[in-house]
């Protein structure tokens, strides 16, 4: 048996139950959602005292569905990349790990990489005297 939307949204999450939307006629000069002439007492849902604007809401899914259309798209290529260099004998996680490393801060980087390398001197992976730390804080 399929649930309500009143049980799937008002109960579990705990949240408020909406309000059931009032319909109100609005003439076609006084609406801002840009309907048709040859519509003109067009219902429109009417949520406290603000009248839902279709035609916005519509370009604004509209944008988003082609914008995430160009993502995939734009994923799509970049796997491509990532396959050409394979392909030519580079290691994709060493590409990625640089690539990850050149949008960081310097700064930021560089604290990171000073905690690893204490982490490291800690479990004894490295000697101390190769982490920064011990060659006075130099790369």
């Amino acid at each position: 048996m399929a649930r309500s939307h009143e049980d799937r949204w008002g109960k579990a999450t705990g949240r408020r139950k909406a309000q059931p939307a009032e319909s109100v006629e609005v003439a076609p000069e006084a609406s801002e959602a840009g309907s048709p002439e040859d519509q003109p007492n067009e219902l429109i849902p009417y949520y406290g005292g603000a009248g839902l604007a279709k035609e916005q809401l519509k370009s604004f899914i509209e944008r988003i569905e082609r914008l995430e259309e160009e993502k995939k798209t734009i994923a799509d290529d970049i796997k491509d990349v990532f396959a050409e260099a394979k392909g030519n004998g580079f290691d994709t996680k060493a590409l990625r790990a640089i690539l990850r490393m050149r949008r960081e801060d310097p700064d930021e980087r560089a604290e990171h990489e000073a905690i690893v390398d204490l982490y490291m001197q800690a479990l004894g992976m490295i000697p101390f005297e190769e982490t920064p730390l011990a060659r006075g804080g130099e790369g």
